[in-house]
């Protein structure tokens, strides 16, 4: 069950990176004078085990703080992005690919879901000083909302919901529910 919760995930971040580079261009532009399907191949595919230097080797919690810090000037996309799929590597007990004798801690998959909840209010709710996202998301027109964003980030709390309860009761472990208000949330540690 771990293997398909994360390639899911995975394929989610995947897709979630591809329409944050089609929706923000200029971030592009800031790594690459490639292709957005190369640009995305190469942060999940390469051999740099998530450690990039234009980031600082920046990863979890830090990369996607790193996403909305003023001061910070590169893409925009590549920390938020590689600080999510490294938060869930991490709270994976640190492995992408699964066995069955792999302990996961479901605390560490609950606290991973609620963390991708508070990077998602940031994604759409942090500005700049002159008030404009730092990304661009989610549309709205008059007659419609385009909320593909927001679906696609709902699939992996899903996922990782389900999957964390599965693992407690397998373990018959309690999970601790943290409630707090998504403006002022930090995140959860594992």
């Amino acid at each position: 069950m771990a293997d398909v919760e994360m390639r899911e995930n995975t394929a989610s971040l995947r897709l979630l990176m591809t329409k944050l580079y089609k929706r923000n261009p200029r971030e592009l532009r800031k790594s690459t004078s490639g292709t957005v399907e190369e640009m995305v191949d190469w942060v999940f595919e390469g051999a740099h085990g998530w450690k990039f230097k234009a980031i600082n080797e920046a990863q979890g919690t830090d990369a996607i703080y790193l996403a909305f810090k003023p001061e910070y000037t590169g893409d925009r996309v590549l920390p938020f992005i590689v600080g999510l799929q490294t938060m869930l590597i991490k709270a994976h007990g640190g492995k992408a690919e699964f066995y069955l004798t792999d302990n996961i801690d479901p605390q560490n998959v609950y606290n991973a879901a609620r963390n991708v909840e508070i990077a998602a209010w940031k994604l759409s709710n942090a500005h700049d000083d002159k008030g404009r996202l730092y990304l661009l998301t989610n549309e709205q027109y008059e007659n419609e909302r385009n909320l593909t964003f927001e679906r696609e980030f709902g699939k992996i709390i899903g996922r990782l919901d389900v999957y964390s309860i599965t693992l407690a009761e397998k373990t018959q472990r309690l999970i601790t529910r943290v409630a707090q208000g998504l403006a002022t949330a930090l995140f959860l540690p594992f």
